[in-house]
């Protein structure tokens, strides 16, 4: 792992000297698909191509079905590739960086907010995990703390609006990220450290979350 230059990536509230246990970026790809939903994106533009060719086949016949799916198929593509620029944005300008006192999350593709999560602050965390070795670490806040869904998106935890979770997302090597911040957790609260474990998912299926107490 290279070093990471706290000065410059964190804000002026983690103290000099604390020990940097993990650090690293969303995965573009995963962040693509999961976060920015582009398999749903490809599944709807998919079947809105299949019919639109049908019925205009109906209606004009083969030719003109043909033009209206690729014309359909074309802003599709194009409605994917924005995707895929804004994730791989988002990918590019989030960090997060666990310590062994707090997670930071920086965030921001035009403005770089940061957020400072010391320990105390934190409840619970859960992985879910994909296939693909990449996931989410959501990190469950204590009663008083909150932050707008917004303000956090793409770093929170999916359609949790009530009581919006700050979520390392799409990171690779998820389990052993959640295994450290699950130690470090532990440690921090004078409990005996637990490995995480959570079976894998993919996208679109329910979340498996293995759940580490503060």
């Amino acid at each position: 792992m290279k070093a990471v230059n706290l000065e410059k990536l964190l804000p002026a509230d983690v103290p000099a000297g604390e020990r940097v246990l993990w650090f690293g970026k969303p995965e573009a790809m995963s962040l693509w698909r999961r976060a920015y939903r582009a398999d749903g994106a490809a599944a709807w533009f998919g079947v809105m191509t299949l019919l639109n060719f049908a019925s205009t086949t109906v209606d004009d016949g083969a030719l003109a079905g043909f033009v209206s799916a690729l014309r359909t198929l074309g802003v599709g593509c194009a409605a994917l590739a924005l995707l895929a620029l804004l994730a791989w944005l988002s990918a590019r300008t989030t960090l997060y960086v666990i310590t062994e006192r707090r997670v930071v999350i920086k965030s921001g593709i035009a403005l770089p907010v940061f957020f400072n999560l010391p320990f105390k602050q934190i409840g619970a965390a859960a992985m879910r995990a994909c296939h693909d070795e990449t996931g989410d670490v959501a990190l469950a806040l204590v009663d008083k703390q909150r932050i707008p869904y917004l303000a956090l998106w793409p770093s929170a935890r999916p359609l949790r609006f009530s009581r919006p979770e700050p979520a390392l997302r799409s990171v690779p090597h998820v389990r052993d990220v959640a295994s450290m911040l699950g130690r470090a957790l532990a440690e921090a609260s004078g409990q005996t450290p637990t490995a995480v474990r959570a079976p894998p998912v993919e996208a679109g299926e329910p979340a498996r979350a293995a759940t580490v107490p503060a």
